[in-house]
C-alpha cells in the first residue's frame, strides 16, 4: 500500500526555520518525482517545490531562496527545509509523488501532476 506521511510542522515565529519530512512506505521514493504543496484556509492548494529523479529542483517564486527540497534515498524520505519563514507561509503542507517520471520537469510543483498524497502537516508562522 502506497503511503506518504508528513511531519515536522509546528508553530514558529517570523524569521524562524522548520524542516518538514515526507516518509514513504509501500514504494521506493527515489523512483518518483516528489513535490511539496500547501493550503491556507479558504485558499486553493498551491505548489511550493518539487524534485526530479535526478535531484534537480523547482520552486514557487514566493519561496525561492528560502526553501530547499532534498532527498535521502536511504531513508526513503524527502525533506523541505524552510528558512526565513513569513506569516504568509502558514498552511497545511502536503507532500505528493507523481507517477510520471518527468512529473517535476513537466508540471513543476503543480498539484494536478501528482497522484499519491500524504495527509499533511500544519505550519503556523506567527508572533
Amino acid at each position: 500500500q502506497v503511503q506518504l506521511v508528513e511531519s515536522g510542522g509546528g508553530l514558529v515565529q517570523p524569521g524562524g526555520s522548520l524542516r518538514l519530512s515526507c516518509v514513504a512506505s509501500g514504494f521506493i521514493m527515489a523512483n518518483y518525482p516528489v513535490g511539496w504543496f500547501r493550503q491556507a484556509p479558504g485558499d486553493e492548494r498551491e505548489g511550493v517545490s518539487c524534485i526530479t529523479l535526478t535531484d534537480k529542483s523547482d520552486y514557487a517564486d514566493s519561496v525561492r531562496g528560502r526553501f530547499t527540497i532534498s532527498r535521502d534515498n536511504a531513508e526513503n524520505t524527502v525533506y523541505l527545509q524552510m528558512n526565513s519563514l513569513k506569516p504568509e507561509d502558514t498552511g497545511v503542507y502536503y507532500c505528493a509523488a507523481s507517477r510520471w517520471p518527468n512529473g517535476c520537469e513537466a508540471y513543476g510543483p503543480n498539484p494536478g501532476g501528482y497522484d499519491y498524497w500524504g495527509q499533511g502537516t500544519q505550519v503556523t508562522v506567527s508572533s
